[in-house]
């Protein structure tokens, strides 16, 4: 499995595609030495464009952060309007009866839910799905726990691309492509896009 990843990895080149993902990778690279610390604990947050100290966050952070500093979009509206419109089409895994503006969009399962509904999944397959810049990656760690992280520009030697994500001690870039079972892949082209920003309009 690892050995065909590998190679589609390999086969795929520089190629990027979707919305500048460029301009993604690097908004979730800024982060590294900024956020230091791994933090999950429940915060009243503003609304919309609400966070914690940038010294702190989870995994989702990243993303969220990445998405608002590159293109401009509010994960925490997104979710919560969709959440607001669609509550049964998300998982039920925290016994809530409505939307949490606070919390939501910080859940790696709603955020999956969020890009597989608005049309960036991408199939979990053995056929030739290449790994670009940009790309939203989720992966099940021990413990049951769920992750996400975005793909960088930079490679290992081995050409398999690196990961900016949070995995408990803040920001940082790692090789753990392979690391873990993965549960999905996303990526955010135009259209994409501009369905996550119909949401925050």
């Amino acid at each position: 499995m690892r050995s065909l990843a590998l190679l589609v990895v390999l086969l795929a080149g520089p190629a990027i595609s979707g919305v500048e993902p460029s301009r993604l990778t690097e908004a979730a690279r800024t982060q590294i030495g900024v956020t230091v610390t791994y933090d999950p604990a429940y915060a009243a947050l503003a609304f919309p464009g609400g966070d914690l100290p940038r010294d702190r966050g989870v995994c989702t952070d990243v993303v969220i952060r990445a998405l608002r500093d590159a293109w401009g979009i509010d994960l925490q509206l997104a979710v919560h309007r969709d959440m607001a419109g669609h509550f049964a089409a998300y998982p039920p895994l925290w016994g809530l009866t409505r939307p949490d503006r606070n919390i939501d969009h910080r859940r790696v399962p709603n955020l999956r839910t969020l890009l597989t509904r608005i049309g960036a999944d991408l199939p979990l397959t053995d056929g030739p799905t290449p790994y670009l810049p940009g790309d939203i990656i989720t992966w099940t760690l021990p413990g049951n726990l769920s992750h996400i992280g975005i793909l960088s520009d930079r490679r290992t030697e081995d050409g398999i691309p690196l990961v900016l994500h949070n995995i408990g001690v803040g920001a940082h870039e790692e090789d753990i492509l392979f690391a873990y079972p993965m549960t999905g892949h996303y990526r955010i082209g135009a259209d994409e896009a501009d369905r996550l920003k119909s949401l925050t309009r």
